[in-house]
């Protein structure tokens, strides 16, 4: 493992080693991804092997700009023109016919592909110098707690990884919204950093926000659990308060104590009430909170709206780990 901070001279050094089929860690304005060639399934391969993902997850291929959209993606780019206008480069996923230049690996099978521009610099640079997309799925072992500061991911995959370049914290913090266009519909397959209103805005209609849960997902964050701390969560209200006696308990409120008890660790995602801060915070408070000596997590249920959309989708799948 080589953690190096994301200086130019480093991030050539991991353009070199992701064109020669290795792995490297980096920052983006959401989480850290784990990134490999997208285009080379040997070196793909290695990213489901650190993390021990399984093979049925699809990867999202982070492109440098939008002139690659027409090598990977087979689709009418008139169809997605004001979306990745307005939002790319930014924490938005779109889910888009595939061509076959990209691999079954990425795709777990599916015809359809998941693709973005980041915003953060770091990662604009290096998916730039590798000449490739760059599949990059959150650099953490899979269906643990996504990793906002690279000592995260050292915590995490160690020597799995060539190389992390450390950038340091994500600024969104929580994983990027996912969104399906066929024909004209538009369906939400992840509430994450760009709240769904702003992009129910723009189209000037409703998505379909029935997210699907199943076993053969087409994009990540499909799952019934993932991002979850090695502690049991609960969420507020969907426990009886007995269970907390005689245990060692942490809470995660949004900006003020709604439970009166004397808690072993107590952090407020933000007590100014502001929901990009809560985001932001979430996945660093929860990496503190399990290094420490604690029984159970709760967590306060936030309103499903906004960036509370993709925060409550984030401990609702925590908290499912434990049911």
């Amino acid at each position: 493992m080589n953690l190096l901070k994301a200086t130019n001279e480093n991030i050539s050094r991991a353009a070199d080693v992701i064109k020669n089929g290795g792995l490297v860690a980096f920052p983006t304005e959401t989480v850290y991804g784990l990134g490999a060639n997208g285009l080379d399934p040997v070196a793909t391969a290695k990213i489901f092997e650190a993390k021990n993902r399984p093979s049925f997850n699809p990867l999202i291929l982070h492109i440098p700009s939008y002139n690659y959209i027409e090598e990977i993606c087979d689709i009418n780019l008139s169809k997605i023109e004001n979306v990745v206008t307005k939002f790319w480069p930014g924490p938005l996923t779109l889910v888009l016919p595939k061509r076959d230049i990209v691999p079954d690996i990425i795709t777990a099978g599916h015809p359809t592909v998941a693709v973005r521009i980041p915003r953060h610099p770091v990662a604009k640079e290096l998916i730039e110098k590798a000449e490739t997309p760059v599949a990059a799925p959150s650099a953490n072992a899979f269906s643990q707690l996504s990793p906002t500061e690279a000592i995260h991911v050292v915590n995490q995959l160690g020597d799995k990884v060539d190389m992390i370049l450390d950038g340091g914290s994500c600024k969104v913090g929580v994983e990027s919204t996912i969104i399906q266009i066929q024909d004209d519909e538009y369906t939400l397959l992840r509430p994450g950093g760009l709240p769904v209103e702003d992009i129910e805005e723009l189209v000037g209609k409703k998505l379909n926000r029935e997210i699907p849960i199943n076993e053969t997902p087409n994009s990540p964050g499909q799952l019934p659990f993932h991002y979850s701390p090695k502690i049991p969560l609960k969420i507020i209200g969907r426990f009886d308060e007995e269970i907390l006696k005689d245990k060692k308990v942490g809470a995660l409120f949004f900006k003020s104590k709604v439970l009166d008890h004397k808690f072993a660790d107590t952090r407020f995602l933000s007590e100014n009430g502001n929901l990009a801060e809560a985001a932001a915070n979430l996945f660093a408070f929860l990496h503190d909170m399990e290094k420490e000596d604690l029984d159970l997590i709760i967590a306060e249920p936030f309103k499903e709206e906004g960036l509370g959309r993709a925060i409550m989708d984030r401990l609702n799948k925590a908290a499912k780990r434990f049911e």
